[in-house]
């Protein structure tokens, strides 16, 4: 099925069109043919075979074929021979000699296990396709597959069919191999017969068996995820993602379930099976031209909610009971939205007439995009409308969003090879933003990528490790080189490079030139040479954008370049440079000479400026130097650029001024970024401690939660350092004073209409964060409000639910500042409780209290408690600062206990690193380091060993570094004050 037809559609010249049409009619007249040969065809059993007997013994299995879509069910013969002789098959792609046309393919997964506790799957495939170069060998991709019966058939015009020699497996690169006795030759069709039969998996990945529970029954359903490579472990296939085809199929299923594919069922019959039971057989229409990694099949006795939007009918499949209660409304209520959204953000139509989307109770990834049958880990689709106060209607705005933006940029437009797969999921990461920010306009687009992405990522891409977002093809030549390639880089410094295009193009520009890629390619496969050429040429055909070179240029330096940089600014000079930032000072060492090009946005008092670009190592921008002494200079304005900004301490001093003056004159997103970076550059040494701790003066006239959750974090490095130092009192005040005023604003909603706060993201996200920190500094304000809630809990737990965005620090300060009988409450609470949200925010608060002889109870339930709830307590317990002493001296004394029960490992994740993290004086890095010595085996010890050492070293070097500095600056920066 095409595009639908509207004024947003595809364009086709008039030529364009009657080639088109003439391509169509003679495929048309020889699928006819060939459909006709289908019947009288013979197929050759392929068993094992070898040496000079290969070809009698081929001759000799030959036997009458079934037709492909008869009522029974294929038997499953020997497996193919695996083999490891030269050929074609040792290139880890596939030869260009063939390319699919269309598969007509039945698959019969079996939901009842065998005797042997199999779920097993049969099935037969028809593969059309076309001849480009004359070959012998036909090679396709199968994994774990075994093969009963084998035919090539040719055109009736020629020989019929050609013979098979030889069948057997290259396992190097899953191939099945078709050794034939003539030459397919090029221009001519053909058509590929195969009779499988393989298993389900159960590792959620191929085509799998998954079991749940719905209104108390244990069910059991089958759903596929085939992304990268499973396909194959499901039928015969060309499995890379430029040997696009159409499909027909056709799935056996019990009758009481649902089936579903990627494409409107069109008509169900009935089969029976040897044994007399009765079977349905849904065939589906036929897809567009689609990779197979986007196919998908799912068998379930699910109900659904459905809404049609401009012709597009959304299906949102669930277990009967979610969709009883109404927990994908939401979902089904903002899909129809995001779908109009992108059409007319991108001037595409969305090509299929129906979309499914399955919730699946167990489910390996958040989500996968397949075309027309997108599925989904019931979490990330479900809310509940009665529970408030949480962040879960955004989180699935962006899930919801990023699914849907895969189908114009991976399923109609898909990257030729798994190299450039970032195109695929860093547009996807782009357009979870805008359309999350679409359906809700407080989601803020520039504060929500920086919360959710950009700090994320600036985080970790500082190492001399890390690889470029762009990879060369030659080096992903084994499955196994595909699946590290999804990673954060790849998703979202994929979305921030986007992000940037767009920025120093701007909107209209860019979203014109998708629109333009988008129709150009559509159904077909790219690389990034295509969308930089695309795009330039809508730059070429405006004056009003302007860049310093080509669009390619530009991006290579980014895409082919490791890490991020840094720029610094002189302002007494204007000069501009850039080098690589390194998280790690000693990495600063290391001399890349990379130079990117830089789109500089940037700010002068309060005024945006006109963008600059700094395609040197170094240069001088006059317009950058500061002249009067109340000037000042903001570079990256809204981080919409890839970098981090840092300036002379003339400038640094200047921007301290403005915020303590006015904050607002400088975007909320860059007053996040400020405070990131300026603790970051510290950290890493670039500038000094005193300068970060500076931009956090005015935080006291600080509105925005999104600015303090970023300042509490980043200052967490220093509480937990100077915890045990005589700095720390001073630090409490400091933060105190500060924090106050933003803490009292919330704890008025709290305390009276907090339900306005119910659907504000930023608010639910952060404030537990303001409530922790205020009560761990010890606001009396804080710890009494705490309290009330608390009690106010344990007298009606049913009309007094803590709301779910602060519950975790109310559970833990209400148990601090209480005793025995608050500790009681939660954990009859705990063994109570079958929420796992609830369970887990639980488990932290009982770890709060300050009752040493509770907490050492709390770790004796560890030792009843599964490996995962006894890490929570371990790890939960050791980071209460009073806990730490109780919970290293709790495994110290019952090590071989904890040793034999649980994996040492875990325990020493979750505790000891904690305990090394904190440890502040040379006893007990000797305490430690003994026990290491004498607990852990050969292997743990070296790891460990090598971890205390590191961490007490950067320790002891942070220590010293900050030993005055930091406490000179806190008393000349803190008033009393009582709180």
């Amino acid at each position: 099925m095409g595009p639908k037809s509207s004024a947003s559609g595809f364009y086709l010249s008039r030529a364009a069109a009657a080639l088109l049409a003439l391509l169509l009619a003679a495929l048309v007249l020889a699928l006819g043919a060939l459909a006709a040969l289908y019947a009288r065809a013979r197929l050759e059993a392929a068993g094992p075979r070898s040496g000079a007997a290969a070809s009698s013994a081929a001759a000799a299995a030959a036997e009458e074929a079934p037709e492909l879509w008869s009522g029974s069910a294929p038997t499953v013969g020997a497996s193919a021979k695996p083999s490891r002789r030269p050929g074609v098959w040792d290139d880890p792609r596939l030869p260009a000699s063939l390319s699919p046309v269309n598969y007509q393919l039945e698959l019969w997964p079996m939901l009842e296990p065998d005797e042997r506790g199999l779920h097993r799957l049969s099935g037969q495939v028809n593969i059309s396709v076309l001849c480009a170069e004359e070959t012998d060998t036909v090679l396709l991709h199968s994994y774990r597959l075994n093969y009963s019966r084998v035919a090539v058939l040719a055109p009736p015009s020629g020989e019929g069919r050609v013979a098979v020699q030889d069948l057997w497996l290259a396992e190097k690169h899953q191939y099945v191999v078709l050794e034939l006795r003539e030459t397919l030759r090029a221009g001519r069709l053909y058509v590929l017969q195969l009779d499988f039969a393989g298993l389900l998996a159960n590792d959620l990945s191929g085509l799998f068996v998954s079991y749940y529970e719905d209104f108390g029954v244990n069910k059991s359903l089958i759903a596929s995820q085939l992304e990268p490579t499973f396909a194959r472990s499901v039928y015969p296939c060309f499995d890379e993602p430029a040997m696009k085809a159409t499909f027909n199929v056709r799935l056996v299923h019990p009758p009481d379930y649902v089936a579903l594919s990627n494409m409107p069922a069109i008509a169900t019959s009935e089969r029976e099976d040897a044994n007399g039971s009765k079977w349905a057989v849904t065939t589906f229409n036929t897809t567009l031209k689609m990779s197979t990694y986007i196919t998908a099949f799912v068998v379930c006795d699910f109900d659904y909610v459905s809404r049609t939007v401009r012709g597009n009918e959304i299906r949102i499949w669930a277990r009967k009971e979610v969709v009883k209660i109404g927990s994908v409304d939401f979902a089904l209520n903002i899909t129809g939205p995001i779908f109009l959204y992108l059409e007319e953000l991108l001037n595409v139509s969305y090509p299929l007439t129906k979309t499914d989307i399955v919730a699946l109770p167990d489910f390996g990834a958040g989500a996968m995009e397949n075309w027309g049958l997108m599925t989904f880990q019931e979490l990330s689709l479900m809310y509940n409308p009665s529970q408030k106060f949480s962040n879960r209607k955004a989180l699935i705005c962006l899930i919801i969003s990023h699914e849907l933006g895969h189908q114009w940029f991976g399923n109609l437009v898909t990257m030729k090879w798994w190299n450039d797969i970032w195109l695929n999921e860093g547009f996807a990461s782009y357009m979870e933003y805008l359309g999350a920010s679409y359906i809700d306009p407080r989601l803020k687009l520039n504060e929500l990528f920086l919360f959710f992405s950009l700090q994320a990522i600036f985080a970790q891409d500082g190492s001399v490790a890390h690889r470029p977002l762009s990879v060369k093809k030659e080096e992903i030549h084994l499955t196994t080189h595909i699946f590290p390639l999804f990673n954060m880089f790849t998703y979202i410094k994929g979305a921030s490079f986007l992000r940037m295009i767009s920025g120093f193009l701007t909107e209209r520009l860019f979203t014109k030139g998708l629109s333009s890629y988008l129709k150009k390619f559509s159904f077909s496969n790219v690389d990034q040479e295509d969308l930089w050429s695309h795009l330039q040429t809508v730059i070429d055909e405006q004056n009003e954008v302007q860049l310093p070179t080509s669009l390619k240029n530009v991006m290579d330096s980014w895409t082919w370049g490791k890490g991020i940089p840094i720029l610094t600014l002189n302002t007494s000079t204007g000069i501009l440079t850039e080098n690589q930032f390194y998280l790690l000072a000693g990495d600063k060492q290391n001399t890349d000479n990379h130079t990117w090009i830089v789109p500089v946005s940037w700010i002068k008092n309060g005024y945006e400026q006109p963008l600059m670009w700094l395609d040197n190592r170094s240069k001088v921008f006059p317009e950058m130097q500061l002249s009067s002494e109340h000037e000042w200079i903001l570079l990256n304005v809204n981080v919409t650029g890839y970098y981090r900004a840092n300036y002379d301490q003339l400038n640094w001093d200047r921007l301290v001024l403005q915020l303590e003056k006015d904050p607002k004159a400088i975007p909320v997103a860059n007053r996040v970024q400020l405070i990131d970076d300026a603790f970051t550059m510290a950290i890493s040494e670039y500038i000094e401690i005193e300068t970060a701790l500076s931009i956090t003066k005015y935080l006291a006239k600080e509105e925005e939660i999104i600015v303090w959750y970023t300042a509490l974090k980043n200052m967490l490095h220093f509480e937990n350092s100077l915890v045990t130092h005589k700095s720390f009192p001073l630090l409490k005040k400091y933060i105190l004073k500060r924090i106050s005023p933003i803490y009292h604003y919330y704890e008025s909603l709290i305390q009276g209409d907090f339900d306005t706060t119910a659907d504000d993201f930023f608010v639910q996200t952060s404030l537990e964060t303001i409530i922790r920190e205020a009560c761990s500094f010890g606001l009396q304000d804080c710890l009494q409000l705490a309290t009330n809630l608390y009690q106010r809990w344990m007298k009606d737990p049913s009309n007094h639910k803590i709301p779910h965005s602060i519950r975790r620090p109310i559970y833990c300060y209400g148990i601090a500042m209480g005793n025995e009988k608050e500790w009681e409450f939660a954990w009859e609470m705990y063994k109570e409780s079958t929420a796992s949200s609830q369970m887990n925010d639980l488990l932290y608060g009982l770890s709060c209290t300050r009752e040493p002889w509770l907490l050492y109870r709390y770790l004796q339930n560890a030792l009843e408690a599964s490996d995962s709830v006894a890490v929570d307590i371990f790890f939960n317990v050791a980071k209460n600062e009073i806990g730490r002493l109780v919970a290293w001296e709790f495994i110290t004394a019952n090590w071989k206990q904890i040793n034999s029960q649980f994996e040492d490992q875990l325990i020493y994740n979750s505790v000891l690193g904690v305990v090394i993290e904190r440890i502040s004086t040379d006893l007990q890095f000797q305490e430690v380091k003994l026990f290491i010595n004498i607990a852990l085996d050969e292997e743990h010890k070296v790891v460990a060993t090598e971890e205390l050492e590191n961490a007490w070293n950067t320790s002891m070097k942070w220590r010293n570094k900050v030993d005055t500095t930091v406490y000179d600056w806190l008393q000349k920066n803190t008033v009393d004050s009582e709180f």
